[in-house]
């Protein structure tokens, strides 16, 4: 089994919580959510006609961004686990690590015309943490090793004692089974699903003030290895982590929006202090998902800003031939997102900076390109140890070393405009 990027990560955050690493993951796991529309809307469709991909695209999709190798972990249901980690072994020779989506939350039940979101979310599980582990029920000890084994838990909290107290409950009784399966997991926790229950102003604090109150009379053995929390801003990542500096604070992405609203999110929050991000709707909304995982990389482990990665991107989308949702201009503006699956909104915000929404929109030549064989593809070989498809950067090996958890790209920010031009021209076979 190769060695994990996020063993090695946490690992470091253990023993430095300001250690300078970044942990990224990609959310395939909205089959749990939205039924037929998870996987998104295929890229044949045309605008007079709805078709979207099939969960074996979606699962397609998995195993290229698996092998780009850019991601730490690979979040899943457990039915596509059972078919990329289990039947297909994609996992074994990969530093991604594969998770699973643990429980189901009745916030998160989305079919066409319902309305089990619009009521206060009651905790639900559809998934075996034996099922993810080794594939059917009780698991052999060695067994529980062949699957995923680690697993994303949410709890989304109402203000309300009769909607919250069943869910800590259920909380509790799976971290019991966890800790008895030897299955890590980490926590999810969702802003109110009903409008009204708390104030803007108040929010950020009253979550705060709850998963540290949930988490204090757990012990090492049941913690969770970090969180998944709404993004409300610096101060709000600040306080977690100035209280309690050993719990690794990550941000979920919410809803798609623009491009620059994915990068700034994950550049301020990683400024703040947060360790983790975890991006689904806003990856598989993307006009090339292996491009746009790149600039996440590229961003998080500091190597350019993200209104540059913003027009660099709509380099590559130009490069490809591959039309832009969006203009470059209406791209770098900031949009007011969905937090949660239903597409309620956060009622805090992430200021703007100043005199961003009007950048220019010049094209920007120090794009990357991508080496997909189609228009539409940047899929990199599945080597152990080659050069990401997307844009030929050196990728992270296959079963990295501790040392190797450093970046891998050139310093974006210490070259020229001429340098980097020239450099891209180099990697693309410009001359």
């Amino acid at each position: 089994m190769a060695a994990k990027s996020l063993d090695q990560k946490l690992a470091q955050l253990n023993q430095n919580p300001d250690s300078d690493v970044f942990i990224l993951a990609d959310a395939k796991d909205a089959d749990m959510a939205f039924g037929i529309g998870s996987p998104g809307k295929s890229p044949e469709a045309h605008a007079s006609e709805t078709r979207f991909r099939s969960i074996e695209e979606y699962r397609d999709l998995m195993r290229k961004i698996t092998h780009q190798g850019l991601v730490d972990i690979m979040l899943m249901s457990v039915s596509s686990n059972s078919r990329l980690t289990l039947d297909e072994r994609l996992y074994e020779h990969s530093h991604v690590t594969p998770a699973i989506r643990a429980n189901d939350t009745t916030d998160i039940h989305l079919a066409r015309g319902s309305a089990y979101a619009k009521e206060a979310s009651r905790p639900f599980r559809t998934a075996s943490l034996d099922h993810a582990q080794c594939g059917h029920l009780d698991c052999t000890p060695e067994e529980r090793k062949m699957g995923a084994n680690l697993g994303l838990y949410s709890v989304t909290f109402n203000n309300n004692l009769d909607d919250d107290l069943p869910s800590l409950e259920a909380f509790h009784r799976f971290r019991e089974e966890a800790e008895r399966k030897d299955f890590r997991y980490f926590l999810e926790v969702f802003d109110p699903n009903i409008p009204g229950r708390i104030s803007g102003e108040t929010l950020p604090g009253y979550l705060n003030d709850m998963i540290t109150r949930m988490l204090a009379g757990v012990a090492p053995a049941g913690m969770p290895r970090f969180l998944k929390i709404v993004y409300h801003g610096r101060k709000a990542v600040e306080e977690l982590r100035n209280y309690d500096s050993s719990l690794v604070v990550g941000i979920l992405g919410g809803s798609a929006g623009t491009t620059f609203d994915a990068f700034d999110m994950l550049w301020d929050s990683k400024q703040a202090g947060a360790k983790v991000a975890l991006f689904g709707r806003k990856i598989n909304n993307a006009e090339n998902q292996l491009a746009f995982i790149q600039f996440l990389r590229l961003i998080a482990d500091g190597q350019i800003k993200p209104s540059e990665a913003v027009r660099a991107y709509h380099s590559v989308l130009s490069k490809l031939g591959v039309r832009p949702t969006r203009s470059l201009d209406k791209d770098l503006q900031r949009t007011d997102t969905a937090s949660s699956y239903s597409g309620n909104k956060s009622t805090a915000s992430v200021p703007i900076p100043d005199g961003l929404a009007k950048a220019p929109a010049k094209p920007d030549s120090s794009g990357c390109g991508c080496g997909g064989a189609a228009s539409n593809s940047c899929a990199p070989k599945p080597a152990a140890s080659s050069t990401c498809g997307c844009d030929g950067h050196t990728a992270i090996p296959q079963s990295p070393p501790p040392a190797a958890i450093a970046s891998p790209y050139p310093d974006f920010a210490k070259m020229s405009p001429v340098d980097r031009l020239a450099y891209h021209r180099k990697r693309l076979g410009l001359g």
